[in-house]
């Protein structure tokens, strides 16, 4: 990724997404200083991300189908959910951006979740890691159902694949 004091708008320009730290000399004077450099691992600025994500209602989940259906295995085995699933980054010297794909839930303003996530994720990284985001692009993967995954609201499906 390229440094710039500016950035670029996102395609469509989705209204007034703030960028808070566009522009403000010394905003990452944390990062570079005159006594050493601090540099921050993709994972890291993967996992601010796809926590930030999960934080906005209407987020069921993230990641494509085949990555959740890893993450419920994992689940079920006693694993830790993985809270980089559906999140993909590049990390510069004092710049990032995110990828993610989410679920969201049914009934859900697709767009109004689309806003709240991206700029719940651009102030977590910003405030966290000290970088500039210039991007969080989202694509919804899928809706979740009032029903599926025995979440109390329906019909509860039975444990595991069901082979006829």
């Amino acid at each position: 990724m390229t440094e710039a004091s500016t950035v670029s708008k996102t395609k469509g320009d989705e209204g007034a997404v703030a960028r808070t730290r566009t522009g403000s000399p010394g905003m990452q004077g944390g990062l570079v200083t005159p006594m050493g450099t601090t540099s921050i691992e993709s994972g890291v600025v993967a996992k601010v991300a796809g926590m930030a994500a999960r934080e906005i209602p209407g987020v069921y989940d993230m990641g494509a189908s085949t990555a959740r259906a890893f993450g419920t295995v994992r689940g079920m085995v006693g694993g830790q959910q993985n809270v980089m699933q559906g999140v993909s980054v590049e990390v510069g010297e004092r710049q990032a951006a995110a990828d993610l794909q989410l679920v969201v839930d049914y009934g859900v303003a697709i767009p109004d979740v689309a806003t709240a996530v991206r700029r719940n994720v651009i102030t977590a990284v910003e405030r966290m890691c000290g970088l500039e985001v210039t991007e969080v692009n989202i694509k919804v993967a899928d809706v979740h159902m009032p029903g599926q995954d025995g979440d109390g609201t329906g019909e509860q499906p039975e444990s595991g694949p069901r082979v006829q």
